[in-house]
């Protein structure tokens, strides 16, 4: 059986090779690719790969290489028309009926792809010639470059109601492709169908392998109505289904780890000026399922960056509403905030690329932008208005599907309406939780009603949340808040500490006052005057509130000296493991980008896996209370 390339896509659309690969080999994820022991050979260490942006797997002990038709074929010895015919079942498509009328379509098909084809060639030619002079103009102006022109093949359609039409008549096109393709206006009440785009900048939008199937126009005239204006469905084009420039991005999505999403074609181009080739944008709609489908084949979390006013703010928030039934782990959003008024062609062209990248790099995760969405503009100074805001998150929390990001999504809810209420009953927010969870609130009750901090779950402590509210990472705060509480242990630590690799300058301004000054205090009460005396104060009050966790009870102030002494040597272990492993991560990649060898990607890999296991590690060692006698909580 022959079958269309257009059928062979919308299985590799639906089909990731890693859920291909993953029904014989057991992956695990690193960075953007999967990891597994190879199918076909017996091996200890893993050297088969998958990445699913790229669409294919590689076996280094085989040299095997291929997509998810070929590892089928290789691994159970099929035909590839077999092979088609299993992975169309896995992605639930049906299998075409062989037919003569099935043969036509795909001719036709392929016909409208030649249209459309032509059509842009003859766009692009009317930008090139005296036609196109007005829009040249407005293409410079908004600074689009003769090379990014040729790049996204943009064209000019002529005010002449008939150009294209004759122009593709006398081409041999038929009247009814170029109606078909959405090129001719036509209806019951136009006696002669004319040009859909006339006196417009054209930008071709094409598919994932870079075809032409739709155009959409911006107007030169301020009057006209629809500024801008797109194809409508067609047989080739669905415009909830792609994204523009997504067959560009993906190669720069593969290279940068990143994919930013904007509003519009111009949005498109002028990141692309700047720099930023893995951008794409909607066609004319709000984000869809389809197209978050398409982006998570890219990256783990693209970055939503719409524009700056009402609009822009609200197509974000609508994309919330989409993604939340879909996100689970390694599947969510990020959102980079732009200035009221701004879009990202006004920020590439004014600040160019390292204001883009400023704003990239300050993009924050969905679960802010929806209780952002949920509380700007509100007053909670009723229980009404309270269970309101509660009943809405909750309702928002729920439509996740996966159960496991649920729970963590309700966690971290609780706490910032806890926070913002500053409540002094726990309340109910969520019904589901484990018995760990429920024994928490429990004590968080009580804490609550006497004032106390509340207790918040080993999980949550480890999260960049956390991390970023402190402005450290979270082992460098344990190691400094140890020293805060007890100061006797600055002294005989001394060496080691001044050897202490720390992130932040304001962590290391912090330790080098300790390791000067701090050797001469036995209390921390002293010591928390002379902090303050010297500035310290706002660090020495946010470390302290790490107290909060009741996994570290073994820092604080009334927990005996030793075992604050080895809650701290463990601190120091992890850090320089973890320092030392990052040196050597370095050293890898140097290695594997001057020689890529397999025993340097394996290299590689191990420092990884290494670096992944030691991530979140806890710095507290179980049985500790003895001591100072106390005992691990119920977590």
């Amino acid at each position: 059986m022959r079958f269309s390339p257009s059928f062979l896509d919308e299985i590799r659309a639906r089909l990731p090779v890693s859920e291909v690969a993953r029904q014989r080999v057991r992956l695990k994820k690193e960075g953007r690719e999967w990891r597994g022991l190879s199918p076909f050979n017996a091996e200890k260490t893993p050297s088969f790969f998958v990445n699913d942006q790229k669409g294919f797997f590689h076996d280094f002990s085989s040299g095997k290489h291929g997509d998810a038709f070929k590892f089928v074929m290789e691994t159970e010895g099929v035909s590839f028309p077999e092979a088609v015919e299993r992975l169309a079942a896995m992605a639930g498509i049906p299998l075409p009926t062989p037919s003569p009328d099935q043969d036509a379509r795909e001719k036709k098909h392929a016909s409208l792809v030649e249209v459309l084809e032509l059509a842009s060639q003859f766009f692009e030619a009317r930008l090139a010639d005296r036609d196109g002079t007005q829009a040249r103009a407005y293409l410079a102006g908004r600074q689009v470059t003769l090379a990014l022109q040729k790049e996204f093949r943009l064209g000019f359609s002529p005010a002449d109601r008939f150009a294209l039409r004759d122009h593709l008549a006398g081409r041999g096109v038929h009247r009814e492709a170029m109606i078909e393709t959405g090129l001719l206006v036509h209806g019951e009440d136009i006696a002669v169908p004319y040009d859909r785009f006339r006196d417009r900048v054209i930008f071709p939008i094409q598919d994932r392998s870079g075809r032409v199937i739709a155009f959409g126009g911006r107007a030169m005239e301020k009057e006209v109505q629809a500024k801008y204006l797109n194809s409508p469905e067609t047989p080739l084009f669905h415009k909830g289904q792609g994204l523009y420039n997504h067959h560009r991005a993906r190669k720069a999505a593969h290279e940068t780890g990143r994919v930013v999403v904007v509003e519009g074609y111009m949005d498109v181009i002028a990141m692309a000026g700047a720099g930023f080739a893995e951008c794409v944008a909607p066609l004319g709609t709000a984000l869809t399922p389809e197209q978050c489908e398409l982006l998570w084949r890219m990256v783990e979390e693209p970055i939503l960056c719409f524009d700056g006013d009402k609009a822009g703010r609200k197509a974000a928030y609508r994309a919330i509403d989409t993604a939340l039934p879909l996100v689970s782990v390694g599947r969510s959003l990020r959102f980079a905030l732009l200035p009221e008024g701004v879009d990202p062609d006004d920020l590439a062209r004014s600040s160019g690329a390292a204001g883009v990248a400023d704003l990239l790099n300050a993009s924050v995760s969905l679960i802010d932008v929806l209780w952002m969405r949920e509380t700007e503009g509100h007053v909670f100074d009723t229980p009404e208005r309270r269970a309101a805001l509660e009943q809405r998150l909750s309702t928002c929390v729920q439509t996740i599907r996966d159960a496991s990001l649920r729970r963590h999504y309700e966690q971290d809810v609780w706490v910032r309406l806890r926070r913002l209420f500053d409540a002094r009953a726990p309340g109910k927010p969520f019904s589901r939780r484990s018995p760990a969870s429920g024994r928490r609130f429990a004590r968080n009750a009580t804490a609550l009603s006497k004032g106390a901090p509340v207790e918040i779950s080993p999980t949550l402590s480890r999260s960049p949340m956390l991390a970023g509210r402190i402005g450290m990472p979270m082992r460098e705060a344990l190691i400094l808040l140890v020293l805060l509480n007890h100061p006797v242990l600055i002294g005989a630590h001394a060496e080691d500490l001044a050897h202490l690799d720390l992130t932040g300058p304001e962590a290391r301004r912090l330790l080098d006052f300790l390791i000067r000054h701090g050797g001469e205090i036995a209390e921390a009460e002293e010591l928390a005057g002379a902090l303050d005396a010297a500035g310290f104060e706002p660090l020495r009050c946010r470390l302290q509130n790490l107290t909060a966790l009741s996994s570290l009870w073994s820092v604080r102030a009334d927990a005996s000296d030793a075992d604050a002494e080895a809650t701290l040597k463990q601190a120091l272990v992890l850090h320089r493991r973890s320092g030392a492993l990052h040196t050597e991560l370095q050293r890898a990649e140097a290695a594997l980008a001057q020689e890529a060898s397999e025993h340097n990607l394996a290299r590689l890999r191990d420092i990884q896996a290494q670096l992944s296991a030691l991530e979140g590690t806890e710095a507290v060692i179980e049985g500790f209370g003895e001591a100072s006698g106390r005992h691990r909580r119920d977590l």
